[in-house]
């Protein structure tokens, strides 16, 4: 699910709740973390790290301890960025060489409407406007549930380039719909205009994040990735 929104030089590992992992493979700065938590977050902790070790080794790199940092994002080995994500029933992690992207985010949330007050504060004016449009045109996706997930990929994108906090009104996001696709699998493009300064790529601002998201097996999924912006580079085809 989550590799077909993503460019062919990153690899995804995911799980949908089929290998509940315990925390005996856990490394112990890992386990440090889980000193307070609650099982729920023990569970999710450590199943989407055995997604990002998993991911480690189809990326040629060897298996290490993935500990959060400054504001929970994860710590990757020298040379490489990567997201990873969990809700109810699934955990994903995404990883690619820090040569062939810059960085990028991925989420995936329960595919159900969000709560009118979740969605005031997410939800600029013209957003708004256009998930109204979308949900007339496709009623059967929870677009609020969906523009939440792209900007929760977007500031996952966002913040090891910056250190910095976005806020949700900090991007406004366009959403569209592939033409050809089903009922059983609705996807699509989305575009991050930043209402912010963007982060410097190899010395150019970037001010707009591309993306891809998908509706499928009761999730909504999204990721953001950005390019190296140097002479010579060209964007990498979605898989």
């Amino acid at each position: 699910m989550m590799e077909e929104l993503l460019p062919e030089s990153v690899v995804a590992v995911e799980s949908h709740g089929e290998e509940p992992a315990g925390e005996a493979g856990l490394y112990p700065e890992e386990r440090a973390v889980l000193t307070r938590a609650v099982d729920k977050r023990r569970r999710e902790f450590a199943t989407v790290r055995v997604c990002a070790r998993r991911a480690m080794e189809k990326l040629g790199v060897a298996p290490g301890p993935v500990v959060p940092g400054e504001r929970g994002a994860p710590q990757w080995p020298a040379g490489v960025i990567g997201s990873m994500t969990h809700c109810e029933g699934y955990s994903a992690a995404a990883l690619a060489r820090a040569g062939d992207l810059a960085s990028l985010g991925i989420d995936a949330e329960p595919h159900l409407t969000l709560p009118d007050d979740v969605l005031e504060v997410v939800a600029l004016p013209g957003e708004s406007d256009r998930l109204n449009r979308l949900h007339a045109r496709v009623p059967g996706v929870h677009w609020d549930r969906l523009l939440f997930s792209a900007k929760e990929s977007v500031y996952k994108a966002w913040f090891p380039l910056t250190g910095k906090w976005l806020d949700f009104s900090g991007a406004d996001i366009h959403i569209s719909v592939d033409p050809a696709a089903g009922a059983d699998g609705l996807s699509g493009d989305l575009s991050a205009r930043l209402l912010v300064p963007g982060p410097v790529v190899d010395g150019v601002p970037v001010q707009v994040l591309t993306g891809r998201w998908t509706v499928g097996r009761g999730l909504v999924a999204t990721a953001v990735t950005i390019p190296h912006t140097g002479p010579g580079r060209t964007p990498e085809p979605t898989a």
